[in-house]
């Protein structure tokens, strides 16, 4: 909605995705309000204002092309940050940063509701302390890092180790499983995993329970660094207004942070750390406090985050890992050994992994499975160079159990079937618990490592290991 009484401005200056905006003495706009554009251009061109230069004259962000923008041009002030289209009306749809369908389906009329995409945080005595386990179906998330409900949980790896097959799978087991309301932000996104993914979700049947919210790869930055505040804002209408628990997924903060490393160059600013802007720690606070819970209603996010070069010291790595309840870390060895999901188990963490919070048997078997494989891993050198034979009875029996358990934490994924032929599904915690403490107790030790690759339940591992016995008889 645009205010009719604030004056406009006139573009004085176009340099690339940074415009500069002039309007009469004290009219000037406040950082981060739209301004609406009146050209002849092939498409609505909205400005987010930086910073103010001088008395009459701001700098924006365009979110948009500028190609063809001319000096002179009306800059209606909206006297407000961008709104975007909230509530069931979003439902089931395709947006864009600025809430605009991009799934060739109707546009929304102005009966629906519509919020500014910059909020403060909910105060902290609006808050609630989550301690209430999220279950996702996949083994090694439930029982060595589980998620927290109303928290934060970041997937970190490099480059194609399983980020978003990962955060697809999650998107499909947790709608089936809590029959709640999803939202994904693609920041950056490519376009075949775009239209994968809402392929995906439609032959899934969850797409009416989902809304998609995409800042492409080719989009200018500004669209790359706001299209996470506007699924964020889509969220928060679920929250507080409908009290509504809600799943948020975000794919990925690293291109978040990359895209407003180029907004920041773009306006001028020096670069700091290892040349990121100099705003790292206050985007990234400013988006990660706003994901909680509030006393009706819940938030959970889950989040890939890219990490450079593997190197998980990276600046931008850091500052999203300070926020966040649980970190799922996937190894690009286990990836390359064909271990889907590549998850670390020893890596992964989460501040719930408590006998207060979990029960005593869960952590009891999380710790045993971390030990054995802590233990397999420090002699993988040993047997590289000697063979398995110079260990110890007691040593080979150890690794013997590590290599069952690693294989059986390994899960065929529902949204893989097409490529790899398995079924896949969720696995309910109980019987994660029951088929590590099994192998954990020797139960397992004369069935092959191979029974354990790519199942579910230890029945299922049972079955292939009577099926393999009987082939060979």
């Amino acid at each position: 909605m645009i205010e009719k009484d604030l004056p406009a401005g006139r573009v004085c200056q176009v340099s690339g995705s940074v415009v500069d905006v002039r309007f009469p003495q004290h009219a000037m706009p406040p950082v981060n309000t739209a301004l609406e554009l009146h050209w002849d251009g092939p498409n609505r061109l909205v400005l987010e204002v930086q910073s103010h230069l001088d008395k009459t004259t701001v700098r924006c962000v365009a979110i948009q092309q500028t190609s063809g923008l001319a000096c002179g041009t009306e800059a209606i002030n909206t006297g407000a940050p961008i709104r975007v289209p909230c509530g069931n009306a979003v439902l089931g749809r395709l947006i864009s940063v600025l809430g605009e369908p991009i799934d060739h389906g109707p546009g929304f009329g102005p009966d629906v509701p519509r919020r500014g995409i910059h909020h403060a945080a909910p105060p902290l005595d609006a808050q609630r302390a989550g301690g209430e386990v999220f279950l996702t179906g996949i083994k090694v998330i439930d029982l060595m890092a589980p998620l927290v409900r109303g928290g934060k949980a970041g997937m970190f790896g490099g480059a194609g180790v399983g980020k978003t097959v990962l955060i697809m799978e999650m998107i499909r087991s947790t709608a089936e499983r809590y029959k709640g309301t999803s939202v994904f932000a693609g920041v950056g996104e490519r376009s075949r995993e775009g239209h994968e993914l809402w392929l995906d979700l439609k032959r899934s049947g969850v797409i009416d329970r989902t809304v998609l919210v995409f800042g492409q790869m080719n989009e200018p930055p500004g669209a790359r660094w706001r299209v996470g505040l506007t699924a964020l804002t889509v969220a928060e209408h679920f929250r507080d207004e409908m009290q509504q628990n809600v799943l948020l997924l975000i794919d990925n903060v690293f291109r978040f942070v990359q895209a407003g490393g180029e907004v920041s160059g773009l306006l001028g600013r020096l670069p700091s750390q290892v040349g990121y802007q100099p705003t790292l720690a206050t985007e990234i606070a400013e988006l990660e406090e706003r994901i909680a819970s509030v006393r009706d209603a819940a938030v959970t996010s889950i989040q890939a985050v890219y990490v450079p070069a593997d190197d998980f010291s990276d600046p931008a790595v850091a500052a999203t890992f300070t926020h966040l309840d649980s970190a799922i870390v996937l190894n690009r060895d286990m990836a390359g050994e064909g271990l889907y999901p590549a998850i670390d188990p020893l890596a992964s963490t989460s501040t719930i992994l408590d006998p207060a919070v979990v029960g005593q048997k869960h952590y009891d078997t999380a710790e045993a499975v971390r030990s054995l494989i802590e233990q397999y891993r420090e002699l993988q050198e040993i047997i590289s160079l000697l063979g398995i034979e110079e260990l110890s009875a007691a040593d080979r029996q150890a690794v013997g159990r590590a290599r069952r358990l690693i294989r059986f934490l390994t899960q065929p994924f529902a949204v893989t079937a097409q490529f790899t032929g398995l079924a896949g599904g969720p696995v309910s915690l109980e019987d994660t618990i029951e088929g590590c403490r099994a192998i954990i107790d020797g139960q397992a030790d004369d069935w092959a490592e191979d029974s354990f690759y790519m199942i579910g339940t230890l029945e299922d591992a049972r079955a292939k290991e009577d099926k393999a016995r009987g082939r060979a008889a």
